[in-house]
């Protein structure tokens, strides 16, 4: 019953997040926002509810699923990706080395962070 429960929790945040995206017309995702929801919900609490551990389990168990219907969107649309294949690329390149840069300062600003915090314990 847990997992019932649990995916039930999941899909009621979606169904939240994509009514509220469309109510806003919000430029995200409805699942996207869906999860900020529960993310902010779960950080309010301060705990993790019983019932989101095995239906988020299960999810991740099957995760690779959850990458064919992207992978049949790209077979859809094969030719429109010939055709666009550079602005694609150089999105993606770019997009590439964005995250990579800005992950990087993250680590470092936050291992500054952490090296100030920790007491000295010589």
């Amino acid at each position: 019953m847990p997992l019932i429960n649990g995916m039930t929790l999941l899909l009621i945040y979606q169904l939240v997040g994509e009514v509220s995206v469309r109510l806003l017309e919000l430029p995200v995702p409805g699942p996207v926002m869906g999860m900020v929801m529960l993310f902010l919900t779960l950080m309010i609490r301060g705990r993790l509810v019983k019932s989101v551990e095995p239906a988020s389990s299960a999810l991740l168990s099957h995760l690779s699923l959850l990458f064919v219907p992207a992978g049949v969107g790209l077979m859809v649309h094969f030719s429109r990706l010939g055709n666009e294949w550079l602005p694609i690329g150089v999105t993606l390149l770019l997009s590439t080395i964005i995250t990579m840069a800005v992950t990087a300062w993250v680590m470092q600003w936050v291992s500054r962070r952490t090296v100030r915090r920790e007491p000295n314990h010589d």
